[in-house]
């Protein structure tokens, strides 16, 4: 009970901080917006086939995940504000306040990706649950890698070039199945073919959650 309450406390502390000074935020939906701009401008009124069109849905969300997540320690190592959260709260409730907050910034831009698919590019789901499904899953296999890795490099001195080394790698497994999960969702309306990609999105989390949980100590006193 202490954990959670703790944890929701960091989470509305990072949301103020974001909602005060919304630098990031008006940065990451403008990046949002001309994301989905450029894309209808290049394929214009031709007929996009599902599985580009998945695949350019998913590498819309990692890219706008990849410039916003990253950051969500690197502020605490810039404000100096670190050394106060390390002697007042655990790594643990440290560790699930910053996954809740990037949940909660994630969910909102991606669904606005969403929104923004289905109204202007036409995205059309056969299998809306097992989409949801996916979509869910995908989001938050993305945060928790996310997460961990933000705290990885907030220890480094070259922080930005990082970011998208450490992540495509432990990302691939992930948005090979969001990809493949979403395009069949495009096609069918067949929810059992969906099992092995739920399966796997399934496993990711509870495997990167449980590892993130167990180094995340080492990495932050460290």
């Amino acid at each position: 009970m202490k954990l959670l309450k703790l944890s929701f406390l960091i989470l509305k502390k990072d949301l103020k901080s974001e909602i005060r000074d919304r630098y990031a935020l008006n940065s990451l939906l403008m990046f949002v917006l001309v994301i989905i701009l450029i894309i209808k401008f290049s394929f214009g009124n031709e007929n996009i086939s599902s599985e580009i069109l998945s695949g350019i849905f998913w590498i819309a969300i990692y890219f706008t995940a990849a410039s916003g997540l990253s950051r969500v320690f690197i502020k605490e190592e810039e404000r100096e504000t670190s050394i106060a959260l390390k002697v007042t709260v655990n790594h643990t409730e440290i560790f699930i306040g910053k996954l809740l907050f990037n949940f909660s910034l994630t969910l909102f831009l991606n669904t606005i990706i969403l929104f923004l698919f289905l109204l202007i590019i036409e995205f059309k789901i056969k299998t809306l649950p097992g989409f949801l499904f996916i979509f869910t899953l995908g989001n938050l296999g993305l945060i928790i890698s996310s997460t961990i890795i933000a705290a990885i490099i907030s220890k480094a001195n070259v922080k930005g070039a990082l970011y998208p080394a450490l992540s495509f790698p432990v990302l691939l497994p992930i948005l090979i199945s969001v990809i493949n999960g979403t395009n069949l969702t495009l096609n069918t309306n067949n929810f059992e073919e969906l099992l092995p990609d739920i399966q796997i999105l399934i496993s990711y989390c509870i495997v990167v959650l449980t590892i993130s949980l167990m180094v995340f100590k080492f990495i932050w006193e460290d």
